[in-house]
């Protein structure tokens, strides 16, 4: 996909857009890491205020896969942080894109990967392990389902029920 802009794609494939297979998240994401360009299958979580659960997917071998957290569009503290980033680097993430926020931006900055929040913030979040894996989560106007396709870039991001083969 490194060579097909997500407006290229959306411009290729109005059938999907129609059908509702092909979504756009509305435009709140603020970008962070090196990796503008990043996609993959979806892996979901919902939490609130809280990163354990966070970290623990991200301690795993990510396989090219993207974590979509839905933080309830939280801004009172920040769900990620820089060594989560880092350990989802090395260990093999495309990127994370959290609804809620960020902080260690300088950190992440810094980090090969794609991360996309709300906004940044100094404040850490919980630890009481609270939330709900692989579940289907609302963000940014849109249902997003674990498997299905994300693909980011500095035009929005799209979530598509298959991959795309483009």
């Amino acid at each position: 996909m490194a060579l097909v802009t997500t407006a290229e794609v959306c411009d290729a494939n109005p059938q999907l857009i129609l059908s509702g297979e092909l979504r756009a998240l509305q435009p709140i994401f603020q970008i962070y890491g090196r990796r503008q360009v990043f996609s993959g299958p979806i892996v979901t979580l919902k939490v609130f205020e809280d990163n354990v659960l966070v970290r623990g997917f991200l301690e795993e071998k990510g396989n090219g896969r993207v974590l979509v957290v839905d933080g309830g569009g939280s801004k009172r503290c920040a769900i990620l942080g820089g060594n989560p980033v880092v350990q989802a680097q090395n260990n093999g993430w495309a990127g994370i894109v959290v609804n809620g926020c960020v902080r260690d931006v300088d950190e992440i900055q810094g980090c090969d990967i794609g991360v996309r929040a709300l906004a940044s913030h100094p404040m850490k979040a919980n630890k009481k392990g609270h939330g709900e894996k692989h579940v289907p989560i609302t963000i940014a106007g849109t249902r997003i389902c674990d498997g299905e396709w994300l693909y980011a870039d500095t035009d929005g991001i799209l979530i598509s029920r298959t991959e795309l083969s483009v």
